[in-house]
């Protein structure tokens, strides 16, 4: 059972803590759907997805997440607040689990646009809206998900492993899985204190 739009994104918090619950490839296959509609330059759809699920292949990257993320986990900053400890907390439970969740979806862009003179903005611009559309998709069907860049620290295990070419770029990884804990509201600043109307 699907729900409204805004009701998604008002509660499409990041869901670092997944139940290891199968999920079902033709709901995979809904998500990516969604991702696919979103805007993007040109109509060039310079995206690609790449979908982990096969075991070995999530403890391998896996390893080299953990290993590349231990010194920011050793090394983690004092005097965090609440927010952030927990984002830390969180962080380090995604890696050190990784191979238990259900599904990895690596979002890759093509650097194809403009035609004439292709560039990384437009290639970005391009992924990261497909990625949203498919997080809101996930959280209206009640599935977590959670944004990572742990694609920075395992890149060239992540490239080898999917054999992922040259000319594509990972640019987020997102775990995908049913949530252990409880979807809450986002928590955001004040329409207030961002918008200008006519100047700043």
């Amino acid at each position: 059972m699907t729900m409204n739009v805004i009701e998604a994104m008002e509660t499409c918090t990041a869901m670092r803590y997944l139940k290891e619950d199968p999920v079902p490839r033709e709901v995979i296959m809904k998500l990516l759907h969604a991702a696919t509609r979103a805007s993007n330059p040109g109509n060039s759809q310079g995206w690609e997805f790449v979908v982990v699920e096969d075991a070995v292949a999530k403890a391998e990257i896996g390893a080299a997440v953990l290993q590349g993320m231990g010194p920011a986990f050793a090394n983690r900053p004092t005097g965090m607040d609440g927010v952030q400890a927990r984002m830390y907390q969180g962080a380090e439970h995604l890696a050190t689990n990784f191979a238990k969740v259900p599904v990895w979806i690596v979002g890759c862009g093509r650097k194809v646009y403009p035609p004439h003179a292709p560039t990384d903005v437009f290639m970005y611009s391009t992924i990261y809206p497909a990625a949203q559309n498919l997080i809101v998709a996930a959280r209206s069907l009640g599935i977590g998900t959670c944004f990572t860049t742990f694609h920075h620290v395992a890149g060239d295990t992540l490239r080898r492993v999917c054999r992922i070419p040259d000319d594509v770029h990972p640019s987020v990884m997102i775990a995908v899985g049913y949530p252990e804990r409880k979807f809450m509201p986002v928590r955001r600043k004040p329409l207030e204190s961002v918008v200008h109307w006519n100047m700043f």
